[in-house]
C-alpha cells in the first residue's frame, strides 16, 4: 500500500507514476473520500473541543457549589454524538484504505516505461543454448522415458496437474535439495511456513483484495483459510505487526512450499506440459532490509537465483521488466528466463522483486534504527527457483538424441546417475 501523505502532499506525482504502469486514478473517489473523512474528523475535533470546555465549567460550578445540571446533560448528549461521529470516522478511514488498498505500487525511476513485455530490457545472458537437432519437448520426453504422467494426473484432478514418476519424481525432489543446499550455504535461513493462511496474510503481500478469483480457499470453521500462490506469503507476514531491530537486517529467508494458483484468465497460455500448473513446488527467497540498501539487496537477491542456473548449467538471461509489465505489488523486478529449445527461446523461470515499503505498510512490519523512531523497511522476494520449470529446462536443455537425458553435474549426487533412462 502506498503511503496516504503522497496522496495530500504529492498527488500529480503519484498519478504520474500510476500513468507509467498504465493504471488510471480515479480522482472523483479519491477526492469523495478524502473530503467525508476529513468533515469526519474536523466535526470529532470541535465536538471534543467543545467536550473538553463543557467539563472545566462543569468542574467551575461544582467548585463554586452552584447547579451544573444542564451542563451535565448538555455534556452527555455530546458525548453520544461524539460515539456516532467515531464511528464515521472509522468507515471513512476504512473505506479510504480500502481505495488505497486497490492502487498497484509506483515504479522506481530506473524502471523503463512500456506497455507490455515488449518493452522489457534485456540486462544479461549467461551460457550459450547448445545445438539440437528437432529438439523435443519435455512433454513428448517425459512421456517417452515414462517419468511424467498427464493424463492420470487428469483423471485424478482435471486439467493443469501432473503426475511424476519414478525418476521424474525423483529429479524435481533432487532439484529442491539442491536448491536448499546451495542457499542455506549461501547464508539464507530456512523457513518451513504453513500452506494455508487466513486472509490478513494474503492482504499484507497484495493478493487480496485484488486478486482473489486467482486463488484456492477453504474453510475451518468461522475461518477462511487461503492456499498459498508462493511461499512468499507467509514469510513476509512471519512480521506481520513487528518491529525488528536495525541489526537484524538484511534478513533473509528461503522456503521450499507446494503453489496453488487457480490461473485465472491465462487460459490458451501454456497449457500444454506443466509450465503453467494449478499446484507447482517452489523454493522462494525473501528478503527484509532497510529502505537504503533495498537496491543493492535487490542485486543480491537476484544474483542468488542466478547461481542455481549457472550451477546446472542452464543458459538464461536477466530482464528488467517494463512498468506494464511488473506486478501489482512491485517497485522494481528482474525476471530471469531459461532457454527451452523446443521453444526456440527463454522462457521466465524466477522474478526478483523489490517492493519498497509497498508490502511492510499492508502488514505493519517496521524496523527500529538505532536513533529515531520506527519506520516501514523494505521487503524484496524472488524464485529461487520455480522447481517444476527447473525440471523442464533440464529434460529439454540436456536431451539427447536417443531420448535419454543427461543428468547435470551438480544434481548426480542428489539423484544417484548421470542418465535417466
Amino acid at each position: 500500500m502506498l503511503d496516504a501523505a503522497l496522496f495530500r502532499t504529492d498527488l500529480d506525482a503519484v498519478v504520474q507514476g500510476l500513468a507509467a504502469r498504465g493504471a488510471a486514478f480515479d480522482r472523483e473517489t479519491f477526492s469523495r473520500l478524502e473530503e467525508e473523512r476529513r468533515r469526519v474528523i474536523q466535526e470529532a475535533e470541535v465536538l471534543k473541543a467543545e467536550r473538553n470546555r463543557v467539563s472545566e465549567e462543569v468542574a467551575r460550578l461544582k467548585r463554586a457549589k452552584e447547579n451544573a445540571d444542564h451542563l451535565i446533560a448538555a455534556q452527555r448528549e455530546a458525548g453520544d454524538k461524539l460515539k456516532t461521529l467515531e464511528a464515521a470516522e472509522k468507515e471513512a478511514e476504512a473505506a479510504f484504505r480500502a481505495f488505497l488498498a486497490t492502487i498497484p505500487n509506483l515504479p522506481h525511476e530506473s524502471v523503463p516505461v512500456g506497455k507490455d513485455e515488449h518493452s522489457n530490457v534485456e540486462i544479461k545472458r549467461w551460457g550459450a543454448p547448445r545445438a539440437i537437432a528437432a529438439p523435443k519437448d519435455h512433454v513428448e520426453l517425459g512421456t517417452r522415458l515414462g517419468i511424467l504422467d498427464l493424463d492420470r494426473a487428469a483423471k485424478l484432478s482435471g486439467a493443469r496437474f501432473a503426475v511424476l514418476k519414478g525418476l521424474g519424481a525423483k529429479l524435481e525432489r533432487a532439484l529442491v535439495s539442491f536448491m536448499a543446499d546451495l542457499h542455506a550455504g549461501a547464508g539464507w535461513n530456512e523457513v518451513l511456513p504453513p500452506y494455508m493462511v487466513l486472509p490478513e496474510a494474503m492482504y499484507g503481500t497484495g493478493q487480496l483484495p485484488k486478486f482473489e478469483q486467482d486463488l484456492f480457499r477453504t474453510s475451518r470453521g468461522e475461518d477462511t483459510l487461503y492456499l498459498i500462490p508462493t511461499a512468499e506469503v507467509p514469510v513476509t507476514n512471519l512480521y506481520r505487526e513487528e518491529i525488528l531491530a536495525e541489526d537484524q537486517l538484511p534478513l533473509r529467508h528461503f522456503a521450499f512450499t507446494p503453489c496453488f494458483r487457480s490461473e485465472a484468465g491465462s487460459y490458451g497460455r501454456d497449457t500444454k506440459g506443466i509450465i503453467r500448473q494449478h499446484q507447482f513446488h517452489k523454493v522462494e527467497l525473501v528478503s527484509f532490509t532497510a529502505p537504503e540498501k533495498a537496491q543493492e539487496e535487490l542485486e543480491t537477491l537476484t544474483r542468488e537465483a542466478e547461481t542455481v542456473l549457472e550451477a546446472l548449467e542452464l543458459p538464461y538471461r536477466r530482464m528488467l521488466l517494463c512498468t506494464g509489465d511488473m506486478g501489482f505489488s512491485s517497485r522494481k523486478t528482474f525476471d530471469l528466463e531459461v532457454w527451452l529449445p523446443s521453444q526456440d527461446t527463454y522462457r521466465e523461470i524466477s522474478s526478483c522483486s523489490w517492493f519498497g515499503d509497498f508490502q511492510a505498510r499492508r502488514a505493519n512490519i517496521r524496523y527500529r534504527p538505532s536513533a529515531g523512531k520506527p519506520q516501514m523497511l523494505h521487503t524484496l522476494n524472488g524464485s529461487g527457483l520455480a522447481v517444476g520449470r527447473t525440471w523442464v529446462a533440464i529434460l529439454e536443455n540436456y536431451q539427447n538424441e536417443d531420448g535419454t537425458i543427461t543428468v547435470p553435474k551438480a544434481l548426480r549426487p542428489y539423484l544417484g546417475c548421470d542418465v535417466i533412462r
